[in-house]
């Protein structure tokens, strides 16, 4: 039985005189890795924050697990991940401080963290391979060691639906090569729903399960194989885009 988690329904969005999103409707069922990609100025950001309710659209709606999103509380459902914040190298807070802040949605802000919640938080690092950085501040990891920081801050409250923003946008090949082996990771065998917006048509062709090409309408949606073509890119991005084939696989493949 097919489960959606996330439904948008004819959403748009202005700002002033401009229309950023333009009648979007688009499912995420359960079990999915989606990519969302788009050139520049697109709305995929937009469509983001409108699904996780960060922005109210100028129409249209947003249920998540099936609930208006104006009336969703149960947020520990959902994780997010942002794109790629800078740390001051100096700012006193550790890794797992930043993990910790993932559980804010379940215990609020005046909740103190107790023994269970310093164990869901030593949990998540260890998913993503961290844990012995657990004590080292935030600003002095690498840009690679921060993104996995960032997606156990994502995970700490047990999410079945992920949504991630750009996630590799700040990374070397190597640390974006671990990152989606994470995600894959997450989405096979633990079960976890992804939704990535990401400019690397490459990496969206390889490893999602669907793909949605915006440009401030939902220009195409469906696998990879039948969506990225030339045509369809083209159509996106310009005449100036060529699908080009390779040979080898690409460095993340499983």
């Amino acid at each position: 039985m097919t489960v959606k988690l996330l439904e948008v329904e004819h959403v748009s969005v202005q700002y002033g005189d401009t229309l950023v999103l333009d009648g979007v409707s688009l499912d995420v069922v359960r079990g999915e890795f989606l990519g969302i990609i788009g050139p520049n100025g697109s709305g995929k950001t937009t469509l983001l924050r409108v699904m996780l309710g960060l922005l109210r659209p100028t129409s249209g709606q947003v249920r998540l697990f099936g609930q208006p999103l104006a009336t969703f509380r149960d947020w520990r459902r959902l994780g997010y991940m942002p794109q790629k914040a800078s740390f001051d190298a100096a700012l006193p807070v550790t890794a797992a401080e930043v993990v910790a802040s993932g559980l804010i949605p379940i215990l609020g802000f005046r909740s103190r963290i107790g023994p269970d919640e310093r164990r869901k938080v030593n949990e998540s690092l260890a998913l993503v391979g961290m844990e012995k950085q657990a004590g080292a501040r935030i600003g002095a990891l690498s840009m690679g060691q921060q993104q996995r920081v960032l997606i156990a801050r994502a995970l700490v409250s047990n999410p079945e639906l992920l949504l991630l923003d750009e996630p590799t946008a700040s990374i070397d090949a190597d640390a974006q090569s671990s990152f989606y082996t994470l995600l894959r990771s997450f989405n096979r065998e633990r079960g976890v729903t992804l939704v990535i917006v990401s400019h690397d048509i490459g990496v969206v062709a390889h490893e999602v399960s669907r793909v949605a090409c915006l440009n401030r309408n939902l220009l195409f949606c469906g696998p990879p194989a039948d969506v990225l073509t030339q045509e369809a890119l083209s159509t996106v991005y310009g005449s100036s885009v060529r699908v080009v084939p390779h040979r080898d696989p690409c460095a993340h493949a499983p």
